[in-house]
């Protein structure tokens, strides 16, 4: 049994996790954080923390970036696993995850679905099957609460296939200001908000006379809920280090 606190425990994606959990057997929620601290199930919610009345195996993060250094200082004091599930971070967060993780187990990924981490697998091996030939262009939307934009998922997209060309590609955000022909060196990033769209990304490789298009789209938050507790179970008695979802595809 994997005893997990939810930080984030009041959002939407908190209380998916929890509802999720409620199917599973191989394990419960004993916590929750949230600034929000209204007890909704049968686990207590506190604003920090340092305010856990218990300590978990592991925390599931998926509340935003503000949180990090909170959390990371206590998992860091206690030696709690934690999966880090939010997007929206800086450089410098990154960094601090990484080495947060050079003492202590940390699960992290800009996306917690395995069919998202597949289609990383599938755009790596259409870049290395395609090489410069195609032009490579990624297209995301979201909903339109989102913040952050282009999507942590389209940059882990991104850097994947960068990686099969030996990080020689630069990204393009933004077109209607270049006037001017595309570069084979470029892959473009697009970012589309709007509706209740929860989850949506295209990689298109564009050649001569054909378009080949690699796609993934979640119905609902439950896809990233379930990677995000498979991530959990998975982290729990881990030696500390860096993990990601390509161990779980």
């Amino acid at each position: 049994m994997t005893n997990i606190a939810i930080c984030g425990a009041n959002g939407k994606m908190g209380k998916t996790i929890y509802s999720c959990i409620q199917e599973r057997d191989d394990c419960k929620v004993v916590a929750g954080i949230d600034l929000y601290t209204e007890q909704y199930a049968d686990f207590p919610i506190v604003a920090l923390p340092s305010e856990l009345p218990v300590k978990p195996d592991v925390i599931i993060d998926f509340s935003n970036p503000a949180s990090l250094e909170g959390l990371l200082e206590y998992c860091l004091s206690t030696g709690t696993p934690i999966v880090v599930a939010s997007t929206g971070y800086s450089e410098d967060q990154i960094a601090q995850i990484k080495s947060a993780a050079q003492q202590i187990p940390v699960f992290f990924t800009f996306n917690m679905s395995l069919g998202i981490n597949l289609l990383v697998q599938l755009a790596k091996k259409a870049a290395s099957v395609l090489g410069d030939r195609f032009d490579i262009e990624i297209v995301e939307k979201h909903h339109n609460q989102k913040i952050d934009a282009p999507s942590g998922t389209a940059i882990m997209l991104a850097n994947a296939i960068n990686e099969e060309f030996d990080n020689s590609k630069h990204y393009v955000y933004d077109r209607h200001s270049r006037r001017q022909k595309r570069e084979k060196s470029e892959i473009g990033m697009h970012a589309i908000r709007g509706g209740t769209i929860v989850g949506e990304h295209d990689v298109i490789f564009a050649g001569h006379d054909e378009v080949i298009t690699l796609s993934h789209a979640a119905a609902s938050k439950s896809v990233f809920a379930e990677g995000s507790i498979n991530a959990a179970v998975f982290l729990k008695d881990k030696p500390a280090g860096l993990y990601d979802m390509s161990l779980l595809v």
